[in-house]
């Protein structure tokens, strides 16, 4: 026997009756580890981020998507007022801001 040909000739002939059943099974396990490892993570990190949201409060230091930091100075259902640096007030959108950082220094 040619040693070249053993690995072809090693790998056995699918058994019978493994067609669908099998397949639905994989794909199945597919998609309970995507579920488990990318979307229940995901779904946790935004109901965190939207009670951080909820919580706000005057005099919190937070960062927005666009990396502003600021001072919050004042809060309504869907803006938020951010003192920046002096006199300077920006009003952003509450779905803007991402994290606190009151206690990162």
């Amino acid at each position: 026997m040619n040693i070249l040909f053993f690995p072809l000739q090693a790998q056995a002939a699918p058994a019978a009756g493994t067609g669908a059943g099998g397949f639905w099974i994989m794909i199945l396990l597919l998609f309970g580890v995507m579920y488990f490892f990318m979307i229940r993570p995901q779904r946790k990190q935004q109901k965190e981020l939207e009670a951080f949201r909820s919580s706000l409060k005057k005099g919190d230091k937070v960062v927005t998507t666009g990396g502003i930091f600021g001072t919050v100075d004042e809060i309504t259902d869907r803006t938020v007022l951010i003192k920046v640096d002096g006199d300077v007030k920006l009003r952003v959108d509450k779905n803007s801001i991402v994290k606190d950082y009151t206690n990162a220094q």
